[in-house]
């Protein structure tokens, strides 16, 4: 068990999985203080970040793509991804995150790797041919890798789907293309495009992968206890393991594996400690988003701290309805003292 990407040497191979809207760099780091061994950035759009360069602003302000693209010496090892349908535009967009030379670029080193999205299942992402939509053109796919991995001199990963539907099962045939362009790593998410997130992987497909390709091959989905990660790991015989919503609320399953391997015991944290965490990650997010885009991006991941807790459902709803941070704190101090009693 364990993998490398590049000159990383991960012991376990537990990885925390891109997801837009929640991987930002507050729980990024969240995670990595409790156990992740490496982290991606939420999706960077290749277009809008080659676009953005044509700004005469060399800080441009408005760079949405260069703020998600960020990456600190304190984050690594840590991957920035990217999606997109034209190769051109990926691999420019990846030859700038790679080298740190483009304007309103925010990090103080380069990325791990280059990771590219083939997975991403919503609409707008998909009308457009990218995400998991590539899953439908495995030669545009393996030409995407091609022409990331000639512009980098860094290892580019690749997150696929099981496929498109349930009749195009083709993850196997996607992964060769990718290896053979010059991925080092694949990562499998064991459900199709029109499973969207639904409960219930397909464990064969991360086995038939793993057991066909000489590069690493990670496993991902429905990974949100120790037990979990157990079976796909014995099962499938891959590499490593990226959690995606099992983290959410939950940055200590990293932890809790980590133990497990390494046969110690765990100590699950407590109400106090869970609440504690939530709080100082709204604070974090606040100071570095501002107190409006700040708490708004937050409360989901509130809602999430509490999850399990008795009458979780309805203080999850006061919490989304909640317009201060004050209000929030009271709903947490209310919602520990239940639990007490």
């Amino acid at each position: 068990m364990g993998l490398t990407i590049g000159k990383t040497n991960l012991k376990h191979g537990l990885m925390l999985a891109p997801m837009a809207g929640v991987t930002d760099k507050t729980f990024r780091r969240i995670c990595k203080a409790h156990g992740a061994e490496y982290t991606v950035s939420e999706m960077v759009s290749a277009k809008a970040l080659c676009y953005e360069q044509r700004s005469k602003k060399k800080d441009n302000p408005s760079s949405q793509s260069s703020a998600l693209a960020a990456v600190f010496c304190e984050d690594l090892p840590m991957g920035v991804q990217i999606f997109g349908h034209e190769p051109e535009f990926m691999a420019e967009a990846a030859r700038m995150l790679a080298s740190g030379e483009y304007n309103g670029c925010r990090s103080d080193t380069v990325p791990t790797a280059i990771d590219i999205n083939m997975g991403c299942p919503v609409r707008k992402v998909t009308a457009n041919g990218e995400g998991s939509a590539l899953m439908k053109t495995p030669k545009l796919a393996a030409e995407i890798a091609r022409a990331v991995c000639k512009a980098v001199d860094i290892p580019v990963t690749v997150k696929i789907r099981a496929g498109w539907d349930a009749q195009s099962v083709n993850a196997l045939e996607v992964a060769k293309y990718l290896e053979d362009a010059g991925a080092s790593m694949i990562c499998v998410h064991a459900r199709t495009r029109n499973q969207f997130y639904m409960p219930g992987i397909d464990l064969d497909v991360i086995a038939r992968v793993k057991e066909a390709l000489s590069v690493a091959v990670v496993g991902n989905g429905d990974i949100y206890t120790v037990s979990d990660a157990k079976k796909m790991l014995e099962y499938t015989g891959c590499d490593g393991i990226m959690i995606g919503r099992g983290a959410t609320g939950n940055p200590w399953i990293f932890e809790e594996l980590t133990a497990d391997f390494e046969g110690r015991e765990f100590v699950a944290p407590s109400y106090e400690e869970r609440i504690a965490l939530a709080k100082l990650q709204l604070k974090i997010m606040i100071a570095e988003r501002g107190e409006r885009a700040g708490f708004a991006e937050g409360k989901k991941h509130m809602a999430w701290y509490i999850n399990g807790m008795r009458s979780s459902a309805a203080a999850r709803n006061e919490i989304m309805c909640a317009t201060t941070p004050d209000e929030v704190s009271t709903i947490f101090e209310r919602l520990l003292a239940e639990q007490e009693e």
